[in-house]
Protein backbone atom coordinates (compact mmCIF):
# COMPACT_ATOMS: atom_id res chain seq x y z
CA UNK A 1 0.00 0.00 0.00
CA UNK A 2 1.37 3.25 -0.87
CA UNK A 3 2.48 6.15 1.85
CA UNK A 4 0.74 9.12 1.06
CA UNK A 5 1.62 10.72 4.89
CA UNK A 6 4.14 13.45 2.62
CA UNK A 7 1.07 14.73 0.80
CA UNK A 8 -2.01 15.80 2.76
CA UNK A 9 -4.28 16.01 -0.35
CA UNK A 10 -3.25 12.57 -1.53
CA UNK A 11 -4.46 11.41 1.59
CA UNK A 12 -7.87 13.71 1.59
CA UNK A 13 -8.56 12.00 -2.00
CA UNK A 14 -7.77 8.37 -0.72
CA UNK A 15 -10.43 8.96 1.50
CA UNK A 16 -12.77 10.12 -0.59
CA UNK A 17 -12.87 7.18 -2.58
CA UNK A 18 -13.71 5.06 0.10
CA UNK A 19 -17.09 6.58 0.59
CA UNK A 20 -19.86 5.00 -1.13
CA UNK A 21 -21.80 6.84 -4.27
CA UNK A 22 -24.81 6.57 -2.92
CA UNK A 23 -23.69 9.26 -0.18
CA UNK A 24 -22.58 11.36 -2.79
CA UNK A 25 -25.80 11.22 -4.35
CA UNK A 26 -27.53 11.49 -1.23
CA UNK A 27 -25.92 14.62 -0.22
CA UNK A 28 -26.72 16.30 -3.86
CA UNK A 29 -30.05 15.75 -3.06
CA UNK A 30 -29.98 17.43 0.25
CA UNK A 31 -28.19 20.39 -1.69
CA UNK A 32 -30.88 20.46 -4.08
CA UNK A 33 -33.47 20.69 -2.26
CA UNK A 34 -31.74 23.32 0.13
CA UNK A 35 -31.46 25.25 -3.13
CA UNK A 36 -35.37 24.88 -4.62
CA UNK A 37 -36.06 25.43 -0.83
CA UNK A 38 -34.36 28.61 -0.52
CA UNK A 39 -33.83 30.07 -4.44
CA UNK A 40 -37.04 28.72 -5.90
CA UNK A 41 -39.28 29.23 -2.50
CA UNK A 42 -39.78 25.51 -2.81
CA UNK A 43 -42.22 24.53 0.65
CA UNK A 44 -43.12 21.17 -0.24
CA UNK A 45 -41.19 20.33 3.13
CA UNK A 46 -43.08 22.60 4.99
CA UNK A 47 -46.58 21.36 3.60
CA UNK A 48 -45.40 17.53 4.47
CA UNK A 49 -44.33 19.07 8.33
CA UNK A 50 -47.89 20.47 8.84
CA UNK A 51 -49.92 17.58 7.47
CA UNK A 52 -51.10 19.43 3.91
CA UNK A 53 -53.11 21.42 5.93
CA UNK A 54 -52.82 24.30 4.01
CA UNK A 55 -52.38 28.42 4.98
CA UNK A 56 -55.65 30.21 6.60
CA UNK A 57 -56.91 33.47 4.53
CA UNK A 58 -55.92 36.55 5.90
CA UNK A 59 -58.83 38.98 5.87
CA UNK A 60 -58.19 42.84 5.66
CA UNK A 61 -60.99 44.68 6.56
CA UNK A 62 -62.99 47.81 8.52
CA UNK A 63 -64.29 46.69 11.55
CA UNK A 64 -67.66 48.37 10.75
CA UNK A 65 -67.82 47.26 7.25
CA UNK A 66 -71.08 46.06 6.21
CA UNK A 67 -70.13 43.84 3.15
CA UNK A 68 -67.76 42.09 5.16
CA UNK A 69 -70.16 41.45 8.32
CA UNK A 70 -72.86 40.34 5.23
CA UNK A 71 -71.03 39.18 2.93
CA UNK A 72 -67.53 37.81 3.29
CA UNK A 73 -68.61 36.37 6.70
CA UNK A 74 -70.71 33.92 4.76
CA UNK A 75 -67.90 32.44 2.47
CA UNK A 76 -66.85 29.32 3.03
CA UNK A 77 -63.57 29.50 0.95
CA UNK A 78 -62.59 32.43 2.21
CA UNK A 79 -62.51 31.54 5.80
CA UNK A 80 -60.91 28.28 5.20
CA UNK A 81 -57.59 26.84 4.25
CA UNK A 82 -55.94 27.14 0.61
CA UNK A 83 -53.64 24.14 -0.18
CA UNK A 84 -51.56 24.26 -3.51
CA UNK A 85 -51.02 20.94 -5.20
CA UNK A 86 -48.28 19.26 -3.68
CA UNK A 87 -46.22 18.60 -6.94
CA UNK A 88 -46.52 22.38 -7.58
CA UNK A 89 -45.55 23.95 -4.07
CA UNK A 90 -43.83 26.57 -5.39
CA UNK A 91 -44.53 30.34 -6.74
CA UNK A 92 -42.60 29.76 -9.48
CA UNK A 93 -43.63 26.07 -10.30
CA UNK A 94 -47.19 27.18 -10.27
CA UNK A 95 -46.78 30.44 -12.66
CA UNK A 96 -44.94 28.74 -15.29
CA UNK A 97 -47.42 25.70 -14.96
CA UNK A 98 -50.24 28.23 -15.76
CA UNK A 99 -48.67 29.79 -18.07
CA UNK A 100 -47.14 26.71 -20.46
CA UNK A 101 -50.12 23.90 -19.32
CA UNK A 102 -52.88 25.62 -17.49
CA UNK A 103 -55.60 22.95 -17.99
CA UNK A 104 -58.38 25.29 -19.46
CA UNK A 105 -61.85 23.96 -20.13
CA UNK A 106 -62.46 23.49 -23.89
CA UNK A 107 -65.48 25.57 -25.07
CA UNK A 108 -66.16 28.28 -27.55
CA UNK A 109 -67.29 32.07 -26.90
CA UNK A 110 -69.72 34.13 -29.22
CA UNK A 111 -67.73 37.37 -30.64
CA UNK A 112 -68.98 40.73 -30.39
CA UNK A 113 -67.22 43.26 -32.05
CA UNK A 114 -67.97 46.65 -29.93
CA UNK A 115 -66.68 49.96 -31.78
CA UNK A 116 -65.24 52.97 -29.49
CA UNK A 117 -65.55 56.55 -30.18
CA UNK A 118 -61.98 56.84 -31.48
CA UNK A 119 -62.43 54.61 -34.01
CA UNK A 120 -60.99 51.34 -31.81
CA UNK A 121 -62.43 47.99 -31.88
CA UNK A 122 -62.50 45.43 -29.13
CA UNK A 123 -63.30 41.85 -29.03
CA UNK A 124 -66.07 41.20 -26.80
CA UNK A 125 -66.30 37.44 -26.05
CA UNK A 126 -69.33 36.03 -24.95
CA UNK A 127 -70.08 33.05 -23.16
CA UNK A 128 -74.15 32.53 -22.38
CA UNK A 129 -76.50 30.57 -20.99
CA UNK A 130 -80.38 31.88 -21.77
CA UNK A 131 -81.58 34.75 -23.42
CA UNK A 132 -83.61 36.37 -20.75
CA UNK A 133 -82.32 40.40 -19.89
CA UNK A 134 -82.40 39.85 -15.79
CA UNK A 135 -79.57 37.06 -15.78
CA UNK A 136 -76.63 38.83 -13.85
CA UNK A 137 -73.44 39.45 -15.93
CA UNK A 138 -70.21 39.09 -14.85
CA UNK A 139 -67.17 41.28 -17.18
CA UNK A 140 -63.87 39.67 -17.25
CA UNK A 141 -60.47 42.08 -17.85
CA UNK A 142 -57.33 40.03 -18.75
CA UNK A 143 -54.03 40.76 -17.76
CA UNK A 144 -51.06 41.79 -19.45
CA UNK A 145 -50.73 40.63 -22.85
CA UNK A 146 -53.74 38.07 -22.50
CA UNK A 147 -56.65 37.70 -23.81
CA UNK A 148 -59.90 35.55 -23.38
CA UNK A 149 -57.91 32.23 -24.72
CA UNK A 150 -55.84 32.31 -21.67
CA UNK A 151 -55.99 29.63 -19.32
CA UNK A 152 -57.38 31.33 -15.81
CA UNK A 153 -59.98 33.11 -18.08
CA UNK A 154 -61.17 29.89 -19.12
CA UNK A 155 -61.60 28.80 -15.54
CA UNK A 156 -63.12 32.12 -14.41
CA UNK A 157 -65.42 31.35 -17.43
CA UNK A 158 -66.31 28.61 -17.52
CA UNK A 159 -67.52 28.14 -13.96
CA UNK A 160 -69.15 31.66 -14.30
CA UNK A 161 -71.57 30.18 -17.02
CA UNK A 162 -71.65 26.48 -14.82
CA UNK A 163 -73.51 28.62 -12.22
CA UNK A 164 -76.28 29.93 -14.66
CA UNK A 165 -74.71 33.49 -15.00
CA UNK A 166 -73.23 35.62 -18.49
CA UNK A 167 -69.94 36.26 -18.76
CA UNK A 168 -68.19 38.51 -21.34
CA UNK A 169 -64.41 38.93 -21.88
CA UNK A 170 -62.95 42.29 -22.73
CA UNK A 171 -60.06 42.07 -24.74
CA UNK A 172 -57.59 44.73 -24.64
CA UNK A 173 -56.96 47.02 -27.75
CA UNK A 174 -54.91 44.58 -30.36
CA UNK A 175 -55.73 41.53 -28.85
CA UNK A 176 -57.98 38.57 -29.65
CA UNK A 177 -57.24 38.20 -32.97
CA UNK A 178 -58.85 42.09 -33.87
CA UNK A 179 -56.41 44.49 -35.20
CA UNK A 180 -55.61 48.13 -33.57
CA UNK A 181 -58.22 50.42 -36.20
CA UNK A 182 -56.89 54.22 -33.98
CA UNK A 183 -53.68 55.33 -32.85
CA UNK A 184 -54.75 54.48 -29.31
CA UNK A 185 -53.44 51.54 -27.87
CA UNK A 186 -54.79 49.78 -23.87
CA UNK A 187 -51.91 50.28 -21.10
CA UNK A 188 -51.90 49.34 -17.06
CA UNK A 189 -53.85 52.69 -16.46
CA UNK A 190 -56.28 52.77 -19.58
CA UNK A 191 -59.60 53.47 -18.07
CA UNK A 192 -61.60 55.03 -21.03
CA UNK A 193 -62.04 51.22 -23.29
CA UNK A 194 -63.31 49.80 -20.22
CA UNK A 195 -65.79 52.58 -18.97
CA UNK A 196 -67.00 52.81 -22.79
CA UNK A 197 -67.59 48.75 -22.50
CA UNK A 198 -69.59 48.90 -19.05
CA UNK A 199 -71.72 51.93 -20.56
CA UNK A 200 -72.42 49.79 -23.64
CA UNK A 201 -73.36 46.72 -21.27
CA UNK A 202 -75.40 48.69 -18.55
CA UNK A 203 -77.62 50.20 -22.01
CA UNK A 204 -78.18 46.87 -23.57
CA UNK A 205 -79.12 44.89 -20.03
CA UNK A 206 -80.57 47.65 -18.20
CA UNK A 207 -81.96 45.07 -15.68
CA UNK A 208 -78.84 42.34 -15.29
CA UNK A 209 -76.82 43.23 -12.49
CA UNK A 210 -73.07 43.91 -14.03
CA UNK A 211 -70.05 42.38 -11.93
CA UNK A 212 -66.52 43.08 -13.16
CA UNK A 213 -63.26 40.43 -12.58
CA UNK A 214 -59.70 42.30 -12.92
CA UNK A 215 -56.85 40.37 -13.18
CA UNK A 216 -53.41 41.44 -12.94
CA UNK A 217 -52.87 44.26 -15.01
CA UNK A 218 -56.82 44.27 -15.63
CA UNK A 219 -57.07 44.55 -11.95
CA UNK A 220 -55.44 47.55 -11.88
CA UNK A 221 -57.30 48.81 -14.49
CA UNK A 222 -60.43 48.00 -13.11
CA UNK A 223 -59.49 49.81 -8.95
CA UNK A 224 -58.20 53.02 -10.96
CA UNK A 225 -61.42 53.06 -12.74
CA UNK A 226 -63.53 52.20 -9.81
CA UNK A 227 -61.86 54.92 -8.28
CA UNK A 228 -61.88 57.27 -10.85
CA UNK A 229 -65.94 57.07 -10.91
CA UNK A 230 -66.84 56.96 -7.28
CA UNK A 231 -70.59 56.26 -6.91
CA UNK A 232 -71.36 57.07 -10.85
CA UNK A 233 -70.27 53.01 -12.14
CA UNK A 234 -73.05 50.54 -13.00
CA UNK A 235 -71.32 48.03 -11.06
CA UNK A 236 -73.05 45.98 -8.25
CA UNK A 237 -69.72 44.08 -7.54
CA UNK A 238 -66.04 43.77 -8.43
CA UNK A 239 -63.53 41.43 -7.57
CA UNK A 240 -59.62 42.06 -8.38
CA UNK A 241 -57.24 39.42 -8.65
CA UNK A 242 -53.45 40.07 -8.25
CA UNK A 243 -53.07 43.67 -8.89
CA UNK A 244 -49.72 45.55 -8.92
CA UNK A 245 -51.23 48.22 -7.09
CA UNK A 246 -48.57 50.12 -7.52
CA UNK A 247 -46.32 50.25 -10.63
CA UNK A 248 -43.16 51.87 -9.35
CA UNK A 249 -42.57 49.78 -6.53
CA UNK A 250 -43.22 47.10 -9.45
CA UNK A 251 -40.98 48.00 -11.59
CA UNK A 252 -38.05 48.15 -8.63
CA UNK A 253 -39.34 44.62 -7.29
CA UNK A 254 -39.12 42.92 -10.66
CA UNK A 255 -35.27 44.24 -11.16
CA UNK A 256 -34.37 43.38 -8.19
CA UNK A 257 -33.29 39.67 -8.56
CA UNK A 258 -32.42 36.93 -11.21
CA UNK A 259 -35.72 35.14 -11.10
CA UNK A 260 -37.58 38.81 -11.07
CA UNK A 261 -35.49 39.64 -13.76
CA UNK A 262 -36.48 36.15 -15.82
CA UNK A 263 -39.82 37.12 -15.40
CA UNK A 264 -39.10 40.88 -16.36
CA UNK A 265 -37.58 39.10 -19.68
CA UNK A 266 -40.64 37.14 -20.71
CA UNK A 267 -43.06 39.84 -20.10
CA UNK A 268 -40.73 41.68 -22.57
CA UNK A 269 -40.72 39.78 -25.08
CA UNK A 270 -44.42 39.17 -25.12
CA UNK A 271 -44.84 42.67 -25.41
CA UNK A 272 -42.67 42.57 -28.07
CA UNK A 273 -44.86 40.03 -29.82
CA UNK A 274 -47.77 42.34 -29.17
CA UNK A 275 -45.86 45.29 -31.09
CA UNK A 276 -45.15 43.32 -33.65
CA UNK A 277 -48.35 42.31 -34.65
CA UNK A 278 -49.03 45.81 -35.22
CA UNK A 279 -45.60 47.30 -36.37
CA UNK A 280 -47.08 49.68 -39.01
CA UNK A 281 -48.76 51.88 -36.43
CA UNK A 282 -45.82 51.64 -33.56
CA UNK A 283 -43.56 52.60 -36.01
CA UNK A 284 -45.12 56.02 -36.93
CA UNK A 285 -46.19 56.64 -33.24
CA UNK A 286 -43.31 55.60 -31.23
CA UNK A 287 -39.52 54.22 -31.12
CA UNK A 288 -39.51 50.90 -33.30
CA UNK A 289 -35.63 50.54 -33.04
CA UNK A 290 -35.57 50.50 -29.52
CA UNK A 291 -38.94 48.47 -29.05
CA UNK A 292 -36.86 45.80 -31.04
CA UNK A 293 -33.99 46.43 -28.74
CA UNK A 294 -36.31 46.16 -25.36
CA UNK A 295 -34.61 43.43 -23.12
CA UNK A 296 -37.21 44.74 -20.43
CA UNK A 297 -40.72 46.12 -19.23
CA UNK A 298 -39.37 49.50 -18.40
CA UNK A 299 -37.27 49.65 -21.99
CA UNK A 300 -41.16 48.82 -23.74
CA UNK A 301 -42.40 51.10 -21.74
CA UNK A 302 -39.69 54.27 -22.50
CA UNK A 303 -39.43 53.41 -26.48
CA UNK A 304 -43.42 52.50 -26.92
CA UNK A 305 -46.01 53.23 -24.16
CA UNK A 306 -44.31 56.35 -22.30
CA UNK A 307 -44.50 58.00 -26.15
CA UNK A 308 -48.06 56.61 -27.26
CA UNK A 309 -49.35 57.72 -24.38
CA UNK A 310 -48.10 61.20 -24.30
CA UNK A 311 -46.29 60.53 -20.93
CA UNK A 312 -43.19 62.53 -19.87
CA UNK A 313 -41.06 59.98 -18.13
CA UNK A 314 -41.44 55.99 -17.65
CA UNK A 315 -42.09 57.02 -13.35
CA UNK A 316 -44.53 59.48 -14.42
CA UNK A 317 -46.70 56.90 -16.34
CA UNK A 318 -46.19 54.30 -13.34
CA UNK A 319 -47.68 57.11 -11.23
CA UNK A 320 -50.44 58.35 -12.44
CA UNK A 321 -51.27 54.87 -13.60
CA UNK A 322 -50.73 53.33 -10.55
CA UNK A 323 -54.37 51.70 -8.98
CA UNK A 324 -53.51 51.99 -5.30
CA UNK A 325 -53.96 56.20 -4.89
CA UNK A 326 -57.63 55.81 -6.12
CA UNK A 327 -58.57 52.83 -3.16
CA UNK A 328 -59.96 55.56 -0.68
CA UNK A 329 -62.98 56.36 -3.11
CA UNK A 330 -64.10 53.12 -4.36
CA UNK A 331 -67.66 52.99 -3.67
CA UNK A 332 -68.32 49.63 -4.65
CA UNK A 333 -68.32 46.21 -3.35
CA UNK A 334 -64.58 45.08 -3.70
CA UNK A 335 -62.72 41.83 -3.31
CA UNK A 336 -59.15 41.99 -3.77
CA UNK A 337 -57.28 38.52 -3.50
CA UNK A 338 -53.22 37.96 -3.59
CA UNK A 339 -50.98 35.84 -2.96
CA UNK A 340 -47.90 36.99 -0.56
CA UNK A 341 -45.32 34.73 -2.61
CA UNK A 342 -46.79 36.40 -6.05
CA UNK A 343 -43.37 36.31 -7.79
CA UNK A 344 -44.38 38.93 -10.66
CA UNK A 345 -46.93 41.62 -8.07
CA UNK A 346 -45.03 42.33 -5.15
CA UNK A 347 -46.76 42.27 -1.23
CA UNK A 348 -44.99 45.60 -0.83
CA UNK A 349 -47.08 47.37 -2.99
CA UNK A 350 -50.37 46.45 -1.25
CA UNK A 351 -52.46 49.17 0.21
CA UNK A 352 -53.32 47.54 3.60
CA UNK A 353 -53.84 50.39 5.23
CA UNK A 354 -56.12 52.02 2.21
CA UNK A 355 -58.05 48.70 2.01
CA UNK A 356 -58.49 48.30 5.85
CA UNK A 357 -59.63 52.35 5.68
CA UNK A 358 -62.45 51.85 3.20
CA UNK A 359 -65.97 50.14 4.09
CA UNK A 360 -66.63 48.70 0.61
CA UNK A 361 -63.19 46.52 0.39
CA UNK A 362 -61.96 43.02 2.15
CA UNK A 363 -58.66 42.40 0.83
CA UNK A 364 -57.82 38.45 1.03
CA UNK A 365 -53.76 37.35 1.40
CA UNK A 366 -52.66 33.93 1.20
CA UNK A 367 -49.03 32.84 1.79
CA UNK A 368 -48.80 31.03 -1.79
CA UNK A 369 -50.63 30.79 -4.81
CA UNK A 370 -48.01 32.67 -7.49
CA UNK A 371 -49.47 34.56 -9.88
CA UNK A 372 -52.96 33.88 -10.81
CA UNK A 373 -51.85 30.68 -10.60
CA UNK A 374 -53.62 29.24 -6.97
CA UNK A 375 -54.11 25.51 -8.47
CA UNK A 376 -55.41 23.14 -5.79
CA UNK A 377 -56.39 19.14 -5.85
CA UNK A 378 -53.98 16.41 -6.97
CA UNK A 379 -54.21 16.83 -10.60
CA UNK A 380 -53.97 21.07 -10.38
CA UNK A 381 -57.61 20.22 -12.06
CA UNK A 382 -58.91 23.49 -10.33
CA UNK A 383 -58.29 27.27 -9.37
CA UNK A 384 -58.96 28.26 -5.62
CA UNK A 385 -59.33 32.05 -6.67
CA UNK A 386 -61.52 30.92 -9.15
CA UNK A 387 -63.86 29.06 -6.72
CA UNK A 388 -63.85 31.97 -4.38
CA UNK A 389 -64.66 34.90 -6.83
CA UNK A 390 -67.76 32.40 -7.39
CA UNK A 391 -68.67 32.23 -3.99
CA UNK A 392 -68.72 35.91 -3.30
CA UNK A 393 -70.32 37.24 -6.16
CA UNK A 394 -73.32 34.61 -5.52
CA UNK A 395 -73.41 35.74 -2.08
CA UNK A 396 -73.22 39.38 -2.79
CA UNK A 397 -75.91 38.53 -5.52
CA UNK A 398 -78.16 37.47 -3.04
CA UNK A 399 -77.29 40.23 -0.50
CA UNK A 400 -78.64 43.69 -0.16
CA UNK A 401 -75.04 45.26 -0.99
CA UNK A 402 -74.62 45.11 -4.58
CA UNK A 403 -74.15 48.84 -5.82
CA UNK A 404 -76.44 50.83 -7.29
CA UNK A 405 -75.59 53.56 -9.81
CA UNK A 406 -76.22 57.04 -8.11
CA UNK A 407 -78.09 59.19 -10.82
CA UNK A 408 -78.21 63.33 -10.32
CA UNK A 409 -81.54 64.57 -9.90
CA UNK A 410 -83.22 65.98 -13.35
CA UNK A 411 -85.10 68.51 -11.09
CA UNK A 412 -83.70 71.80 -10.45
CA UNK A 413 -83.50 72.92 -6.58
CA UNK A 414 -86.69 75.02 -5.50
CA UNK A 415 -86.29 78.36 -4.00
CA UNK A 416 -86.86 77.42 -0.99
CA UNK A 417 -83.92 74.58 -0.96
CA UNK A 418 -81.04 76.98 -1.88
CA UNK A 419 -78.21 77.12 0.49
CA UNK A 420 -78.19 80.62 0.75
CA UNK A 421 -81.23 79.91 3.22
CA UNK A 422 -79.42 76.80 4.75
CA UNK A 423 -78.04 76.12 8.12
CA UNK A 424 -76.09 76.77 10.40
CA UNK A 425 -78.12 79.11 12.34
CA UNK A 426 -77.58 80.00 16.25
CA UNK A 427 -79.79 78.86 19.03
CA UNK A 428 -80.14 80.28 21.99
CA UNK A 429 -80.53 77.92 25.20
CA UNK A 430 -82.80 78.85 28.53
CA UNK A 431 -79.16 78.63 30.18
CA UNK A 432 -77.55 81.53 28.23
CA UNK A 433 -75.67 78.98 25.68
CA UNK A 434 -75.65 79.54 22.43
CA UNK A 435 -75.19 76.75 19.79
CA UNK A 436 -75.91 75.87 15.80
CA UNK A 437 -78.61 74.60 14.30
CA UNK A 438 -78.49 72.49 11.56
CA UNK A 439 -80.73 72.48 8.37
CA UNK A 440 -82.82 69.66 10.23
CA UNK A 441 -83.96 71.29 13.31
CA UNK A 442 -84.56 74.73 11.43
CA UNK A 443 -86.33 72.64 8.80
CA UNK A 444 -88.48 70.67 11.87
CA UNK A 445 -88.84 74.27 13.99
CA UNK A 446 -89.93 76.21 10.63
CA UNK A 447 -92.83 73.60 10.06
CA UNK A 448 -93.82 73.27 13.85
CA UNK A 449 -94.36 77.34 13.34
CA UNK A 450 -96.29 77.14 10.49
CA UNK A 451 -98.70 74.71 12.11
CA UNK A 452 -98.65 76.30 15.19
CA UNK A 453 -99.55 79.74 14.26
CA UNK A 454 -100.35 79.84 10.83
CA UNK A 455 -104.12 78.49 9.02
CA UNK A 456 -105.43 76.73 12.38
CA UNK A 457 -108.44 75.44 10.17
CA UNK A 458 -106.09 73.36 8.28
CA UNK A 459 -104.78 72.00 11.21
CA UNK A 460 -108.21 70.91 12.99
CA UNK A 461 -109.34 69.35 9.51
CA UNK A 462 -105.97 67.15 9.53
CA UNK A 463 -106.99 66.48 13.46
CA UNK A 464 -110.54 65.06 12.24
CA UNK A 465 -108.74 63.27 8.99
CA UNK A 466 -106.42 61.22 11.13
CA UNK A 467 -108.94 60.52 13.87
CA UNK A 468 -111.60 59.08 11.32
CA UNK A 469 -109.33 57.48 8.77
CA UNK A 470 -112.50 55.69 7.08
CA UNK A 471 -115.20 58.68 6.63
CA UNK A 472 -116.98 59.07 3.17
CA UNK A 473 -115.07 61.32 0.58
CA UNK A 474 -117.89 64.14 0.59
CA UNK A 475 -119.41 63.53 4.13
CA UNK A 476 -116.10 63.46 5.42
CA UNK A 477 -115.07 66.95 4.12
CA UNK A 478 -117.94 68.59 5.39
CA UNK A 479 -118.50 66.91 8.36
CA UNK A 480 -115.03 67.93 9.04
CA UNK A 481 -115.12 71.56 7.99
CA UNK A 482 -118.28 72.01 10.33
CA UNK A 483 -116.08 70.37 12.86
CA UNK A 484 -113.53 72.94 12.54
CA UNK A 485 -115.49 75.66 12.27
CA UNK A 486 -117.56 74.69 15.62
CA UNK A 487 -114.09 74.64 17.43
CA UNK A 488 -112.44 78.09 15.75
CA UNK A 489 -111.91 80.33 18.39
CA UNK A 490 -110.39 83.72 18.28
CA UNK A 491 -108.46 83.41 20.91
CA UNK A 492 -106.62 80.42 19.98
CA UNK A 493 -103.54 81.80 17.74
CA UNK A 494 -102.93 83.50 20.73
CA UNK A 495 -102.26 80.96 23.74
CA UNK A 496 -100.23 78.86 20.69
CA UNK A 497 -98.75 81.49 20.26
CA UNK A 498 -97.54 82.06 24.07
CA UNK A 499 -97.58 78.40 24.45
CA UNK A 500 -94.54 78.19 21.72
CA UNK A 501 -92.89 81.21 23.77
CA UNK A 502 -93.48 78.93 26.84
CA UNK A 503 -91.53 76.34 24.79
CA UNK A 504 -88.43 78.31 23.44
CA UNK A 505 -87.44 80.30 26.70
CA UNK A 506 -89.76 80.69 30.11
CA UNK A 507 -87.26 83.90 30.37
CA UNK A 508 -88.76 85.42 27.43
CA UNK A 509 -92.53 85.25 28.27
CA UNK A 510 -91.39 87.45 31.57
CA UNK A 511 -89.65 89.60 29.95
CA UNK A 512 -92.45 90.54 27.77
CA UNK A 513 -95.09 90.53 30.96
CA UNK A 514 -92.44 92.85 32.28
CA UNK A 515 -92.40 95.62 28.81
CA UNK A 516 -96.20 95.04 28.67
CA UNK A 517 -96.40 96.15 32.27
CA UNK A 518 -94.18 99.36 32.21
CA UNK A 519 -95.53 100.34 28.94
CA UNK A 520 -99.19 100.06 29.85
CA UNK A 521 -98.66 101.47 33.42
CA UNK A 522 -99.76 105.02 32.37
CA UNK A 523 -102.77 104.12 30.90
CA UNK A 524 -103.98 101.77 33.06
CA UNK A 525 -102.62 104.67 35.91
CA UNK A 526 -105.03 107.24 34.32
CA UNK A 527 -107.72 104.74 33.78
CA UNK A 528 -108.00 103.47 37.84
CA UNK A 529 -107.63 107.15 38.95
CA UNK A 530 -110.44 108.47 36.75
CA UNK A 531 -112.53 105.46 38.06
CA UNK A 532 -112.04 105.91 41.34
CA UNK A 533 -112.65 109.78 41.46
CA UNK A 534 -116.14 109.39 39.53
CA UNK A 535 -116.68 106.45 42.75
CA UNK A 536 -115.84 109.32 45.29
CA UNK A 537 -118.19 111.90 43.83
CA UNK A 538 -120.94 109.44 43.86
Amino acid sequence: MADFTGDPYLVLLNDLRLIPISHYLLASLAISLAFLYCFLEFHFLHDLLTGFRGCPVALTYNSSSRIYHDVVSKCRILHSRYLPTPWLSGPHFQTVFLSIFGRAPAFNYRRELFHLSDGGTIALDWLLNSDDDITPIVLAIPGLTSDSESPYIKHLAFNTAKKGWHIVVTNHRGLGGVSITSDCFYNAGWTEDLRAVIHHLHHEYPNSPLFVVGTSIGANILVKYLGEDGDSVPVAGAVAICSPWDLLIGDRFITRRLLQKVYDRALAIGLQGYAQLHQPIYSRLANWEGIKKSRSIRDFDHHATRLVGKFETVDTYYRRCSSASYVGNVSVPLLCISALDDPVCTREAIPWDECRANTNIVLATTNHGGHLSFFEGLTAAGIWWVRAVDEFLKVLYSSQHMHVKKVASPHPPLIGDSSIDQGPYVNIAEDGMVAAVGNEQVEENMVEDVLEVGDIKHSVERDQQRSQPELDPLGGIVESSEQAIKSLDVTLPVRRCLGLLCRRSRWSLWLLVYIGIVTSWPVVGSVLKIALQKKRRG
